[in-house]
């Protein structure tokens, strides 16, 4: 007989592995106890606290259903009173889509952050963009937070974006849990996502459910854990109602369960003892297992639903408590600036000196909005706190916490929690103290450019232009702004067509500025193929004290970015006073300025080194502006004969359409010069991989709806710089000749 419960799965008191947020190692020991040096600092109610607080981020491809989960979150919790749709017809949209352009596209621009409370757990929650485009929203999320929901479409499965995240939850040693969404949907097939979990993302992965028939059939799970079925009841599925295993899934179930105990077994002691020893678990022992083995990322449970339809999304809510790490559990560093950048461990205790970073800025109705993290210590309204980039110090007017475009004002912010400063002046990636440290917090990945477009006002230029351009690049760090010193023109670079779209309609809308683009111009780059020794003296006499440098040495091919992250590298391997010390600095310089512009198409150098092994200086004549020069003429001279090439930006991309249309897009990407990955057929549909140069995929939307009469959709995100066929570089090269040609 069926019975009401509340669906709660307390957390116990034990003390679980933590996930270390700065070393790129994805699996410690299952043993290891969190911040142990820090526990004794920790008073009973700072633990109780902690153990009761969440931070998750919620990330997937785009069109898996990621807001439309966290809707359903905010009323299961009680934050929000009604359910509105991500395209709703209500003409409200999501709560979390609070951008009009978010509702209007039906899709997630800016990442939102969130607030509620499950169970006695407070759960700060933020749901990011699912577009390639706008992945610098997921990147700074997953910086801040101690582990992550990836949501998967039961017939989409793992696709490229997908990937994406993945690679970002494993940059930043993020545990997460997997849900797959959508259960509801024709072709729905979770055991092929598990599968792909596991071929594609390199996952140790098994689920902890079994879904209860699947597409218009899906009815609810069961926990393979509790060993219960799960359904829900009400308008909109907010009564969980507890049943028991339907008969015809118990051999599934025990089958699934025994798979789940094997897969634990690989990755944690205590259970690979009771798997030995062939003794049942019992169903504490699963869930502790799971919850070390989580946290310690050698293991991701994956659950299933339909945020959509309602169904099963509280289990999931109890899995969040259940299995993902509370702050304290995990590891985190900032870099002692009085110490040469000494890695100290951070303590989650609010009685310890403050050490917070701003990871996204905002323009709010009353100015800046910066969401900090706090790591360590506390924020208070009115408070003093420090930029220990700037050394400035700056009082803090007003501390709120975020629920999408409103908030909620509080007095303080203790650590393990996000929140949001008003009137504070910094840059995204700033790390802020109370001044008893001089600490920062590392900073986050921030991916290439891959686009840019010419940008100029319809109407005589106004103030409101260039504060729109400031004001974007402050909040996005994968939006760039620079002018063309040859055309004189405004040139704005992003991630793709779809982000520089949006930021040419949010100046129309926000700052009443209507602008012109240009063609869209793909980010080349020139390299070297080989090594070349270069021997160059700058000399120049006009009376008085003239120009002498010389500079001896090699350039050669990078093989990779440097440990900084520079493609192109200065490297001074000069012996004895031949070139002073104090020119060495002008020398890299010139170097740096020579790189900003190829000699073959104008665009930017990457993948060189530049080695100096010798010099000659004049002790009247020679002085930094002469060594730069030399430096400059001398790397002309060398990249000339270095059979330099240039490097085109190669795109990921993802097609997938009905199946009769097969022939016609694989002929498609091979007419826009794509490589072939793969290709697979199924449920109607073919999903086809391969790698596109973006410079060829300009229209290739509408010739793509054209071919499968609007049944066709791609994505794409971009892979890496790869040499330009020959006649693509001719033509380029053509192209800038005839351009400088007309100056």
């Amino acid at each position: 007989m069926l019975r009401f419960i509340t669906s709660s799965l307390r957390c116990s008191n034990k003390i679980w592995p933590t996930t270390s947020r700065l070393s790129m190692q994805t699996s410690l020991p299952s043993q290891s106890k969190p911040s142990a040096v820090f526990m004794s600092t920790f008073t009973d109610a700072e633990l109780a606290r902690l153990h009761k607080t969440r931070n998750i981020g919620i990330s997937a491809h785009i069109d898996s259903g990621k807001t439309t989960l966290t809707e359903r979150v905010l009323y299961y919790t009680g934050r929000i009173d009604q359910i509105h749709e991500v395209r709703g017809k209500d003409n409200v949209g999501a709560k979390m889509d609070s951008m009009e352009l978010e509702r209007e596209k039906g899709i997630t621009i800016q990442s939102a952050a969130t607030y509620t409370t499950w169970n006695g757990h407070n759960i700060n929650i933020i749901d990011t963009p699912g577009h390639v485009d706008f992945t610098i929203e997921v990147e700074r999320a997953l910086r801040v937070l101690d582990s992550a929901v990836l949501v998967l479409c039961s017939v989409g499965g793992v696709q490229s974006q997908t990937m994406t995240v993945d690679r970002q939850m494993k940059r930043y040693n993020v545990p997460r849990l997997a849900f797959i969404n959508k259960m509801d949907r024709a072709g729905a097939n979770p055991d092929r996502v598990i599968n792909q979990l596991k071929t594609k993302l390199r996952l140790n992965v098994s689920p902890v459910q079994v879904p209860i028939g699947s597409e218009d059939q899906f009815k609810g799970v069961v926990d393979l854990v509790k060993g219960v079925a799960y359904y829900n009841e009400g308008s909109n599925g907010e009564k969980i109602v507890e049943g028991p295993i339907p008969d015809d899934l118990a051999d599934i179930v025990k089958e699934r369960r025994a798979e789940l105990i094997a897969s634990l077994a690989e990755v944690d002691d205590d259970m690979a003892e009771v798997f030995l020893e062939e003794k049942e678990p019992t169903v504490d022992q699963l869930k502790h297992a799971i919850r070390r083995t989580t946290i310690a990322q050698k293991f991701v449970p994956v659950f299933m639903g339909s945020a959509y339809w309602n169904k099963s999304v509280q289990p999931l809510l109890d899995g969040v408590i259940d299995y993902l790490p509370a702050p304290h559990e995990v590891e985190n560093y900032a870099l002692d600036l009085d110490k040469e950048e000494e890695k100290i461990e951070l303590s989650s205790s609010a009685s310890k000196p403050l050490v917070s970073l701003a990871f996204k800025l905002e323009e709010g109705r009353f100015g800046q909005l910066t969401y900090v993290r706090v790591y360590q210590g506390t924020i208070k309204k009115g408070s003093w706190i420090v930029n220990t980039r700037t050394g400035k110090k700056i009082k803090v007017p007003r501390v709120a916490r975020m629920h999408s475009n409103e908030m909620e004002d509080v007095e303080v912010v203790q650590a393990g929690e996000i929140c949001a400063l008003f009137g504070v002046e910094c840059a995204s990636g700033d790390t802020f103290t109370d001044g008893a440290l001089n600490y920062s917090m590392t900073t986050m990945f921030v991916p290439q450019t891959v686009m840019s477009l010419s940008i100029t006002p319809k109407t005589k230029e106004t103030p409101n232009f260039s504060k729109a351009l400031t004001r974007f690049q402050k909040e996005d760090p994968t939006f760039r702004v620079h002018v063309d010193p040859e055309s004189k023109q405004t040139i704005i670079s992003g991630m793709g067509e779809l982000h520089l779209e949006i930021y040419v309609e949010r100046m129309r809308r926000e700052y009443n500025v209507d602008c012109t683009t240009g063609k869209p111009q793909v980010a080349f780059r020139e390299t070297i193929t080989k090594s070349v020794p270069f021997n160059y003296t700058h000399k120049k006499q006009s009376g008085g004290s003239g120009q002498f440098g010389r500079v001896v040495g090699y350039i050669e091919v990078m093989e990779g970015p440097a440990e900084d992250g520079r493609t192109i590298e200065f490297v001074n391997q000069t012996v004895g006073m031949n070139i002073p010390s104090q020119y060495i600095p002008a020398i890299q310089k010139g170097f740096y300025e020579a790189c900003e512009k190829g000699s073959l198409i104008g665009s930017q150098v990457t993948g060189v080194r530049f080695v100096l092994e010798d010099g000659l200086a004049h002790s009247v004549d020679s002085s930094e502006m002469a060594f730069k020069l030399a430096a400059i003429y001398a790397f002309r001279e060398a990249f000339a004969k270095a059979s330099p090439i240039v490097l085109e930006p190669i795109m990921s991309v993802n097609v997938t359409a009905p199946a009769e249309c097969q022939g016609s897009v694989v002929g498609l990407l091979n007419k826009r010069k794509g490589t072939i990955l793969n290709s697979e057929v199924r449920d109607g549909y073919v999903e086809v991989d391969s790698e596109v140069p973006l410079n060829d995929m300009f229209g290739f939307s509408t010739d793509l709806r054209s071919l499968t009469q609007g049944k066709g959709e791609y994505s794409m995100e971009y892979k890496m710089h790869s040499p330009a066929m020959p006649q693509v570089q001719q033509q380029l090269m053509a192209d800038y000749a005839r351009s400088q040609g007309k100056k």
